[in-house]
């Protein structure tokens, strides 16, 4: 695949982290987008990541499924057996490299996404970032008050109070 631009390794990552169980909604992949940019930066702009649809999904990358994107077989196996303990740049390095050694044996169909539709996944992600830490990647259920004041337990049982001291006259 040639050339290879960085926002073609961010989307593949966004996309890996947001389809785990079904695929991602546009929305799910700006924000997994933005969690990978994060430390790095800002959102890329509406244009490179239409862009960067198009090719990915132009050399078989990704997939359209039920209203959401999907990595293919393909690209699945071209991102799998990464380092655990590598950080976010030499994770996008390594994916980077992989990409340059691919070649499409066949071109796939063109995802064509408006820039409307991209401008209003990014408001959403934006509204929803303003709102009380609402993650839109992972809602993370609060503990019930009772289960968080729990103090028994193995290893949290009550110990018995010391006798009162004795005094000798």
């Amino acid at each position: 695949m040639q050339p290879i631009h960085d926002v073609d390794v961010i989307v593949l990552l966004a996309i890996l982290l947001s389809s785990k169980r079904r695929p991602a909604e546009l929305a799910e992949v700006v924000a997994a987008a933005d969690f990978i940019q994060g430390v790095q930066g800002t959102l890329p702009s509406v244009v490179k990541l239409r862009a960067a649809f198009a090719r990915l999904s132009e050399h078989s990358l990704i997939n359209e499924a039920d209203g959401g994107f999907a990595l293919t077989p393909i690209a699945q196996k071209t991102l799998a057996g990464g380092a655990r303990k590598a950080t976010t740049s030499e994770r996008l390095f390594a994916i980077k490299e992989k990409l340059g050694a691919y070649t499409a044996a066949e071109k796939g169909a063109v995802i064509d996404i408006s820039e409307e539709q991209l401008s209003a996944a990014i408001a959403t992600h934006r509204a929803a970032g303003e709102g009380a830490g609402q993650n839109l990647l992972i809602p993370k259920p609060k503990a019930a008050e009772d289960d968080r004041k729990k103090t028994t337990g193995p290893g949290l049982r009550q110990r018995k109070p010391l006798p009162a001291r004795r005094r000798k006259d």
